[in-house]
């Protein structure tokens, strides 16, 4: 030991070359970033009333996770295989609603007994997400932000998020009705939904500024949206959401959430990518955005070429989290593609694939934002998802077992 100790003594640089050397690692390193406390920012550039909510540096009493997106009421029913042909979409599609679409919610309605959920893709992220969290034992930890309509849907789903546990800040829109989302569950169990969103295309950027939005994104140590949300709020309110996040050392999470994002909203998609933290997906999706990139359509190449993509902010890697089924799921960080096996279940115990994707997000972050690894955050995805295809719709049983385990 003192032999080798010698050697690297005799190697060491010379003392007035140290300086030299450090600036040397500093530039390798880059600039040092440190993260900031809510008391080092002036309340009122957050809150016209000079509260900020919280420090999320040390938050263990409100709210840890926003969700901004498309609030909508799901109207969910079995249907045979001729109503999808009436209707020319095809099993598993995942659209916005034309106008040969009109009448299918009328259908739905007089025909098929549906069933109705507070619905939209990052809502349902949320709810589940609140439901995996009052588990571990942190309740009203979960908030969403969205535009509503003035009317009977638009009550129906705020009481339905706050049953769940969410908190609602909504937007509402007094001339546009509730947006819905017919959900298709055709003989296969494969759902299809087609989305009409009237009042949440209405979401506006000075919603996000208002002192209700402001206190609960002050608050987060997580913000979340559903790639639908390009359609409506847009780059503008993801670049608002993303800057907050990198200013302060939080994540902004994005979900592809549709192959039609990647095919037909890539100059969104492009505007957005650059604030995204972790980028969430299922293989298909995937295929989509590596088509439109000229990367291919291999999962795990598209999930390493995302990761790597320009970032606004270097406080963290990008995540990139592909879901593939029953097949293993996909995360790519810092050059390295890690594989995680998806527990195996029954097909005779699957109901509904309806909401698999949120629930995996929602199972997710609710790790994430108690600080867990990656491995721990798909685990948790993994458990919400086998839990939430086993009932009909993204809905949740009344009791979260996974806590116990923690």
């Amino acid at each position: 030991r003192k032999a080798r100790q010698g050697r690297t003594a005799r190697s060491s640089p010379p003392k007035r070359d140290a300086p030299r050397r450090m600036d040397f690692l500093s530039g390798c390193m880059g600039p040092k970033v440190e993260r900031k406390s809510s008391k080092d920012v002036d309340p009122a550039f957050f809150m016209a009333d000079g509260n900020i909510g919280p420090d999320h540096l040390v938050n263990h009493k409100g709210v840890m996770l926003l969700g901004v997106g498309n609030p909508l009421l799901d109207i969910s029913s079995k249907v045979p295989m001729e109503v999808l042909e009436k209707y020319e979409v095809k099993s598993g599609d995942i659209i916005l609603a034309e106008e040969k679409h009109a009448g299918i919610y009328d259908e739905l309605v007089k025909d098929y007994s549906p069933e109705y959920i507070a619905g939209g893709a990052t809502q349902n992220s949320i709810r589940v997400c609140a439901w995996m969290l009052k588990a571990a034992g942190r309740e009203n930890a979960c908030a969403f932000a969205g535009c509503v309509g003035d009317d009977a849907n638009g009550k129906k789903l705020a009481e339905c998020a706050e049953a769940g546990g969410v908190q609602v800040c909504y937007q509402v829109d007094n001339a546009t009705p509730t947006g819905v989302c017919g959900v298709l569950v055709d003989p296969t169990n494969e759902r299809t939904l087609v989305t009409r969103l009237d009042a949440a295309n209405n979401f506006t950027l000075s919603h996000l500024e208002t002192p209700e939005v402001q206190k609960v994104l002050v608050s987060s140590k997580v913000v979340y949206s559903a790639g639908f949300f390009l359609t409506s709020g847009g780059p503008d309110c993801t670049a608002l959401l993303g800057n907050h996040c990198a200013e302060f050392g939080k994540r902004f999470c994005l979900n592809i959430s549709a192959p039609f994002i990647a095919q037909f909203f890539g100059e969104q998609l492009d505007a957005t990518l650059p604030h995204v933290d972790i980028l969430f997906g299922n293989e298909t999706e995937a295929a989509a955005l590596g088509e439109a990139k000229g990367w291919g359509t291999d999962v795990a190449t598209v999930a390493l070429k995302a990761a790597a993509g320009a970032k606004a902010s270097g406080r963290f890697a990008r995540a990139v989290v592909f879901t593939q089924g029953s097949d293993a799921t996909l995360v790519a960080y810092q050059g390295v593609v890690t594989s995680h096996a998806v527990p195996k279940l029954d097909k005779d115990k699957i109901v509904d694939t309806n909401g698999a994707g949120d629930a995996f997000v929602g199972g997710f972050l609710s790790r994430l934002v108690l600080g867990k690894e990656f491995d721990e955050c798909v685990k948790a995805g993994h458990f919400s998802a086998r839990q939430i295809i086993q009932r009909s719709g993204c809905t949740v049983p009344d009791k979260c077992t996974y806590g116990s385990f923690f």
